[in-house]
């Protein structure tokens, strides 16, 4: 759990391991899965401080956080990694956690990382 963690009011999210199976797989950086973590972790704080009421207000929040994503890709490329399969996968996974966790059971994956471009 990263001290950012300890801070969010949603105790679901605050106990979770975010992008577990990244950490697990050495084909992924380190550094790169912590900038992943903090962005889901600031997503988390966003949800919590703007407290969307529909799915399209959390579509609009987790759209921008999936572009903090898009943003990471190249980071990833330049260390021989890429936001693959198994990244997808992983990552789709955390954002629908999360929308999960604060009530929103209906969204969608594909709808909460419709902006990604990996």
């Amino acid at each position: 759990m990263t001290q950012q963690q300890f801070s969010l009011h949603n105790e679901t999210v605050k106990n979770h391991s975010f992008l577990a199976e990244m950490y697990r797989d050495g084909y992924f950086p380190n550094k790169l899965v912590d900038k992943g973590t903090a962005i889901l972790i600031d997503l988390c704080f966003q949800i919590e401080e703007k407290q969307p009421q529909t799915l399209e207000q959390l579509y609009t929040l987790t759209h921008l956080a999936t572009d903090k994503f898009n943003d990471l890709q190249g980071e990833f490329e330049e260390n021989d990694s890429e936001i693959e399969t198994v990244a997808r996968d992983c990552i789709g996974m955390d954002f629908k956690f999360i929308a999960t966790a604060y009530g929103f059971k209906d969204a969608d994956v594909e709808k909460l990382i419709a902006t990604r471009d990996w």
